[in-house]
């Protein structure tokens, strides 16, 4: 399972012993606006216990990596990829309201990146946001992520119809950061 580190990050695979801040992050309204209504306890365990299992590239189950912070150890959010087909992923990201807006959640990217493309063996990743929410937009279009096109009336949430955003990132495209 890999350990990705960044200058100030560890990002580590997902173990039992995350339970409490995975449900915590799953169940704040504020981290999970644009993402999903609110979901039960049950339903939160079953979504981190599918995170759970041994996971190698081009494993059918998301790669689920706790981000932590490599100074104080505490744990920031959580971020990965599910390998879809044709050496292609989705790429996924929740960060802890204490965590937005510090740069955690791009440099987590980028090493997910650099891991996806290199050791992954991937050609293209992609993501998919609800219409509406600028930060994530934001943080993908600095790593390199290029907004494809919209799907319209695409997700329910919150008793209505939302559109997503959809964006690509190639292999030759993707730039690291300058270190």
């Amino acid at each position: 399972m890999p350990v990705l580190k960044t200058s100030r990050l560890t990002c580590r695979p997902l173990t039992e012993a995350d339970w409490d801040f995975f449900l915590a992050l799953q169940q704040h309204s504020g981290v999970m606006h644009y993402v999903s209504d609110a979901r039960s306890e049950e339903n939160v365990r079953a979504i981190f216990n599918s995170r759970l299992p041994e996971w190698s590239p081009g494993s059918p189950h998301w790669l689920c990596l706790v981000v932590c912070d490599n100074d104080s150890g505490s744990r920031l959010g959580v971020t990965g990829y599910v390998h879809q087909n044709n050496e292609c992923a989705e790429v996924g990201f929740l960060l802890a309201p204490e965590a937005q807006g510090k740069g955690y959640g791009a440099e987590s990217l980028y090493a997910v990146c650099d891991f996806a493309f290199t050791t992954g063996g991937l050609r293209r990743m992609t993501a998919c946001v609800t219409a509406g929410n600028y930060a994530s937009r934001r943080l993908l279009e600095k790593v390199g992520f290029v907004y494809e096109g919209t799907l319209r009336e695409s997700y329910w949430l919150h008793q209505t119809w939302h559109d997503d955003w959809i964006f690509g990132l190639l292999r030759q495209e993707y730039q690291p950061p300058m270190s």
